[in-house]
């Protein structure tokens, strides 16, 4: 897939002010700080679309970006450590929850996970969360380039093996790096996939 035009379209504080579902949805998520909003700037080939920050809970809001005029890329809130009070990062938890599963056009969601480090029990919480709203989704793997082969792949690996005791079969997965642009291909390819899906399916139920 090649990326034409993207544009910052608008911020929502909840999925009812989100824009009308009518294009195919991807959502990014993760632990705050994991390069989320980095790697949909990769995707959408332009460094400034997504806000980033050094410092965690940049993203507080719902935000959509209208990609070659013809899908949604979305930036969620991260969880986890954001600097912030207990009855915001509980606020946001509930955005998160009641967008994933309420929005009608959402295609597929990608949870950002850092390559850098072992499991963490926060991301395994998410997924098993994901399971239970039958939230089709896949894992992103992040800062390819920040450490060893050896150390990502037994990182992933281990992550995948837990996964692997209560999931069948595993979800999707892939490798990136924002600074190499590794795995850009692979999910652009995904995402291309599914569009294709998602008009077809269209066409078959056009009231829906």
């Amino acid at each position: 897939m090649n990326i034409t035009s993207s544009i910052y379209l608008i911020s929502s504080p909840s999925q009812d002010k989100c824009p009308k579902p009518d294009k195919p949805e991807y959502a990014f998520v993760g632990r705050s700080n994991v390069g989320k909003s980095s790697l949909i700037n990769m995707l959408c080939n332009k460094s400034s679309l997504a806000k980033t920050s050094a410092s965690p809970g940049k993203t507080q809001l719902i935000n959509h970006f209208l990609v070659n005029d013809k899908f949604y890329i979305v930036d969620l809130p991260g969880y986890g450590f954001a600097k912030v009070s207990q009855s915001q990062r509980k606020q946001w938890e509930r955005m998160i929850e009641d967008y994933l599963r309420k929005r009608q056009n959402l295609v597929n969601l990608f949870l950002i996970i850092d390559g850098r480090h072992v499991p963490q029990q926060l991301d395994l919480n998410f997924i098993d969360s994901l399971g239970k709203w039958r939230i089709p989704f896949s894992l992103v793997f992040t800062k390819a380039d920040k450490v060893s082969r050896k150390v990502l792949h037994a990182n992933i690996s281990a992550l995948l093996d837990k996964l692997g005791k209560t999931w069948e079969p595993l979800p999707d997965h892939f490798v990136t790096s924002t600074t190499t642009k590794l795995g850009k291909g692979e999910i652009l390819g995904l995402i291309e996939r599914l569009n294709n899906d998602f008009i077809e399916l269209k066409e078959m139920h056009p009231k829906d």
